[in-house]
């Protein structure tokens, strides 16, 4: 939905199904229940999860017209999407397979640039397009440093076809669209810095090269090109998870010259791990479910971090953690500061709104992503359209203040 001059939606990766049939059904019934409920008029913003093989149905041209039809038809529109998961994703174990394929694969290059494709022709006049997208790949695929250099290499070429689809999208149809890569936890791109470290270990002195020659275009334009097609998805849950401060963060971006191309709000869970912590692992252990990867990083009172890879491996440690605090990867709603015993990095999303009140011209792009209702323990369980109503009437006057 348009809130001002800002594009605000859920992301629809919280409904089960990978094919476009499915996808369809779950936005013809779930859009007009939500409008509904908030009481909204104006156009509704889509945050639209395409899926592998929804993405090769939707590429039919019936498929792409009717759906462009239900959207005018019900006063909707997309500007997002999430590309990240590729295959399956609800009701099957994930985990790191949400990684797969990769970006060294033509498989991940191929989804995009089709996803793109079709997007492309779903934005209306005048909206700039996103797609967030894996951070790379899972980096403990990785066991090498020459493995890793294999894999960059691979990624960057990838990356740079990419560009080239996108700046070709838009000298043909004048439409401007940018692929937004979101770090998070065990990804090759886990914060800031690796953020950074991507543009100038790889994408400015290879990719640019790459796409000079692939475009016959001069280096500095190919720069340019980069840092206009691929930026960051910035996921509040996982920036809070390695503890990066917004206003530093986003200050860092800036001066690096790195743009915000969408920015996901969402929670991670906050352990205080100063109580009995046996019964803190009894009460974690309903968290600890086996869909999805729910990397938890602790903090020692002298600020080092401690990095797990799945929350199991953690409860293992708990005993002897040295650690004050833990923040889980665990996409709890946004609008509650505490879940049972729980707190949440609730706090940092109202920092990050407060951001951007002040400046407006970072993002325009803001996507609730709670995707984890099927796993949450039971009391928090509620109605999934009543769920997203919730969070999106949460969010909706802190935009109206901005």
């Amino acid at each position: 939905m348009q809130i001002d001059t800002r594009h605000l939606s859920y992301c629809s990766n919280i409904h089960p199904g990978e094919s476009w049939a499915a996808t369809f059904d779950n936005l013809r019934r779930y859009i007009p229940q939500v409008r509904e409920t908030l009481q909204f008029e104006g156009p509704f913003g889509i945050g639209l999860r395409l899926s592998h093989e929804a993405s090769l149905e939707l590429e039919a041209k019936d498929k792409l017209a009717e759906f462009k039809s239900w959207l005018n038809s019900a006063n909707a529109y997309v500007f997002t999407l999430n590309g990240f998961p590729y295959a399956d994703f609800h009701r099957t174990v994930v985990k790191d397979q949400v990684h797969a394929p990769d970006w060294s694969t033509v498989e991940r290059k191929d989804y995009t640039i089709r996803s793109f494709r079709i997007l492309s022709q779903l934005l209306p006049k005048g909206v700039d397009g996103g797609i967030s997208t894996s951070p790379i790949s899972y980096r403990h695929w990785q066991e090498s440093e020459s493995d890793r250099t294999r894999l960059m290499k691979a990624a960057t070429e990838n990356l740079m076809e990419v560009v080239a689809e996108l700046a070709q999208i838009e000298t043909n149809s004048g439409k401007f669209l940018h692929l937004d890569m979101e770090p998070e936890p065990d990804g090759i791109l886990e914060n800031s810095d690796e953020m950074i470290w991507l543009f100038e270990a790889w994408l400015i002195p290879v990719g640019a090269k790459l796409l000079s020659a692939s475009m016959e275009i001069s280096e500095p334009e190919a720069e340019k090109l980069i840092y206009k097609h691929i930026q960051v998805c910035y996921d509040v849950c996982h920036f809070a998870l390695v503890y990066e401060k917004p206003l530093e963060t986003f200050a860092k971006f800036r001066k690096a010259g790195i743009k915000v191309g969408k920015v996901q709000l969402s929670a991670a869970l906050k352990v205080n791990l100063d109580q009995d912590r046996e019964l803190l692992k009894s009460k974690l252990l309903a968290f600890a479910e086996s869909t999805y990867l729910h990397q938890v990083v602790g903090r020692k009172a002298d600020g080092e971090h401690v990095a797990y890879c799945d929350l199991p491996e953690a409860l293992e440690n708990l005993s002897l953690a040295k650690e004050e605090e833990w923040r889980i990867h665990f996409h709890v709603p946004v609008y509650n500061p505490k879940y049972e015993d729980f707190e949440s990095t609730h706090a940092v999303i109202s920092e990050v709104l407060g951001f951007l009140k002040g400046h407006p011209e970072t993002c325009n792009h803001l996507e609730v992503e709670t995707y984890t209702w099927e796993v949450l323990p039971p009391s928090e369980r509620l109605p999934l359209a009543e769920t997203i109503s919730r969070e999106l009437a949460w969010v909706i006057p802190q935009l109206k203040l901005l």
